[in-house]
């Protein structure tokens, strides 16, 4: 069995743990006895965050003992110096803001990558029961972490006269409401986390527009399922999004299905 395919076998396990680990810390943010703490660069950190992270890592190293795993939580991960080899690239709890406040778009999210580019992807929405898988090449599917019943999924064929625009919950900037403004948009949705990529990746949205900051662990594993689904992520001169950039930190970007069109 291939990297990817062993990756796609133990995801629903590894997920299922991670919604246990994180539900449980969830259903303890109004008691106060999820803990929640401030990082450096005055973002949210709870401990959900990091019993998933530990977690996950330990998972991985030893399912994979020959990758390197570079987590958000693991300072240290991030002086790696992954090369144009396999690595992975984790966020324990993308949407720590929306997991705080007990809003549902909260994510788990592994990614796998070779030579810079996103091959395998696993996003899991625990509060949602959701998992999207996908192999870049091969796929991708939802399954419900319920009833275990997985769906092949794909990016819709757009109408370019009335695109469906999903957009940042948290992080609106006058340059995505200014893309929005500027193109033929019917609809705009709020979503918060990787679940933005997800809602492209299942036909539900066309175009999602990043102005603003994002590190590779945000968006890595939504990025592919999203390819695997049919859709892109360029950044705005066109050329795809790639990863193992300095710091692990993205440029601005757009994430849209295969035939979209817009204007920047």
């Amino acid at each position: 069995m291939n990297t990817t395919s062993k990756l796609m076998s133990i995801a629903p396990q590894l997920m299922a743990k991670s919604t246990e680990i994180a539900m449980r810390h969830y259903a303890n943010i109004d008691t106060g006895e999820c803990k929640v703490m401030t990082k450096d660069d005055a973002s949210p950190l709870t401990e959900a965050d990091l019993e998933v992270d530990r977690y996950l890592y330990d998972e991985l190293t030893k399912a994979f003992p020959n990758i390197p795993v570079v987590t958000e939580e693991r300072a240290q991960s991030h002086s790696l110096d992954v090369g144009t080899g396999m690595f992975f690239l984790v966020d324990p709890i993308d949407g720590t803001k929306e997991f705080i406040n007990k809003r549902n778009e909260f994510t788990v999210n592994i990614a796998l990558l070779e030579n810079g580019k996103p091959i395998a992807g696993v996003v899991c929405a625990p509060a949602l029961n959701e998992c999207y898988l996908g192999e870049v090449g091969k796929g991708a599917a939802l399954l419900n972490l319920q009833t275990n019943k997985s769906t092949p999924i794909t990016v819709r064929k757009t109408d370019n006269d009335a695109l469906l625009v999903v957009a940042s919950r948290s992080h609106l900037t006058p340059e995505n409401q200014k893309f929005i403004d500027e193109n033929k948009v019917a609809e705009t949705k709020c979503a918060g986390s990787s679940l933005k990529f997800c809602l492209l990746a299942k036909g539900e949205a066309d175009v999602y527009p990043r102005f603003g900051p994002t590190m590779e662990w945000d968006t890595a594993a939504g990025h592919a399922v999203l390819l695997a689904a049919g859709g892109v992520v360029n950044n705005l001169d066109g050329t795809p999004l790639s990863y193992a950039k300095t710091e692990f930190r993205n440029p601005n970007f757009i994430a849209a299905s295969a035939n979209a069109e817009y204007k920047l």
